[in-house]
């Protein structure tokens, strides 16, 4: 557990580390990056690279911080993966409801296990619930998404790596969208990016823009954070607030 920088959260926590790849948005994944030059450096959990592991000594982390926090549940995982055994996942969501004054920002790739296995389970109210979007081919997780009764949902577009087209956001609360990074990093065309921009505006939902990545706004490759997080002039990190447990979307 540690804190990040990733801008729309706080911390992170990984009581799972490993994933493999599903759709066209994981081709160039930070994580896995990341992973195995943790694995060249000898870091004992990742002995085994980037392949998926439960890491039970981590179950009891956010209990030892008081200070209300918002994690990013697995940021080296997907927690949903196919091998991630679901008496594991109840022992993850013990942990949330032990910690009421914590934040738990979830997000997966693989929407059909998140729905199988809260068919038979509640969403803890201090959940949040997301799923990526990288292009019009993975919009359908927003529907299984929708139908998950939740305090927060949300949506990763990121990276943008192509027109997602018309969006339905109906009890969707919050967008984060993001070009790509890293050397092999494919563009984010600045049409895709305002189109996403208009619909959350047009159906009040909280725009959070992160980053250009590796190709900035004109079209050049470089440092991203020469490339920054400004469009149209200024910069959009809208989310959901929390007031006393309660969530209320500023604009």
């Amino acid at each position: 557990m540690k804190t990040t920088k990733i801008e729309w959260t706080e911390a992170t926590w990984n009581p799972s580390i490993g994933c493999s790849k599903v759709t066209a948005g994981c081709k160039n994944c930070y994580a896995e990056v990341m992973a195995r030059r943790l694995q060249a450096m000898g870091m004992p959990d990742y002995e085994y690279g980037f392949d998926f592991r439960i890491l039970p000594e981590r179950l009891n982390q956010p209990l030892n911080i008081k200070k209300p926090t918002k994690f990013f549940v697995n940021s080296m995982s997907d927690l949903f993966h196919e091998k991630m055994p679901f008496e594991f996942l109840d022992k993850v969501f013990e942990t949330i409801q032990k910690t009421p004054q914590h934040h738990y920002q979830i997000l997966t790739k693989r929407e059909n296990i998140l729905a199988k296995y809260f068919e038979t389970r509640e969403v803890p109210n201090n959940v949040w619930l997301g799923v990526t979007v990288e292009h019009s081919r993975t919009k359908h997780r927003i529907d299984v998404l929708r139908k998950i009764d939740t305090k927060i949902r949300f949506l990763s577009i990121e990276p943008l790596i192509d027109d997602v087209g018309t969006l339905d956001l109906k009890n969707i609360h919050w967008v984060i969208v993001g070009g790509e990074s890293g050397n092999c990093a494919r563009p984010m065309n600045k049409e895709w990016l305002v189109n996403v921009k208009t619909q959350c505006e047009e159906q009040k939902v909280a725009f959070f823009f992160k980053q250009w990545g590796t190709w900035g706004e004109d079209g050049v490759k470089r440092n991203k954070k020469l490339n920054g997080s400004k469009f149209l002039g200024r910069e959009w990190k809208e989310e959901p607030q929390i007031f006393d447990n309660q969530y209320k979307l500023v604009i």
